[in-house]
């Protein structure tokens, strides 16, 4: 399975905007867009103002990075979303907040979603009570999501990850019960609470050229 391998801070200066790639440490000094503000790679003199094509080509970028899909995977949302009745954008976007991996995040049951890709890979999640390692799984209301037990318990190492949780606010469209570590999705994704800042207008006039 293709993945990306390099250093994911590399993306998030080539945004020139923080895409919290790496959970807290994006909150701390230490992130990449502070210390380095510069895009990666061999600085080349830049026309002042960036083309109509540039400004999309970013912001359908933004959306592949923040998500975390190749190229090809991600022109398949776009595919997908063409050919369902509504505003190809917000359908586009509903379907990377339906990914499995995404829930995870959202859940808090994780700090980023890289990590929940991780996770969900290595089979520590349940849907419906049944094992579910693949990340780009499309969830549908009332899909109970769960931490997989070994041997009638939780790994160690869970216990740490989801300690304080929610870390951050659940949106409405899913709720999380703390005490048994399950979340379940009562609904489609709602446009006003997807927070990453993605025009994704933009993204179908890239797509549409």
């Amino acid at each position: 399975m293709a993945r990306y391998t390099d250093p994911v801070c590399r993306q998030c200066r080539r945004i020139g905007e923080k895409l919290f790639l790496k959970g807290d440490r994006c909150y701390t000094p230490r992130c990449a867009v502070e210390r380095r503000k510069r895009p990666p790679g061999e600085q080349v003199p830049r026309r002042r103002r960036p083309s109509d094509w540039a400004i999309q080509l970013k912001e359908k970028q933004k959306a592949r990075f923040t998500y975390g899909v190749l190229e090809r995977q991600f022109r398949g949302y776009y595919d997908a979303a063409r050919r369902q009745p509504g505003a190809t954008g917000d359908i586009l976007l509903q379907l990377l907040e339906s990914r499995l991996d995404n829930v995870v995040y959202r859940l808090s049951f994780v700090d980023s979603r890289r990590q929940a890709r991780q996770l969900v890979n290595h089979g520590h999640f349940t849907v419906n009570g049944k094992r579910m390692d693949i990340p780009s799984y499309r969830v549908k209301p009332d899909d109970t999501i769960a931490w997989k037990n070994v041997n009638g318990s939780r790994p160690s190492f869970i216990e740490a990850l989801t300690n304080g949780i929610p870390k951050r606010p659940v949106p409405s469209w899913l709720s999380l019960d703390v005490a048994s570590l399950t979340g379940q999705v009562i609904g489609p994704p709602e446009m006003s609470e997807i927070d990453t800042g993605i025009d994704s207008r933009l993204i179908v006039e890239f797509y549409s050229r």
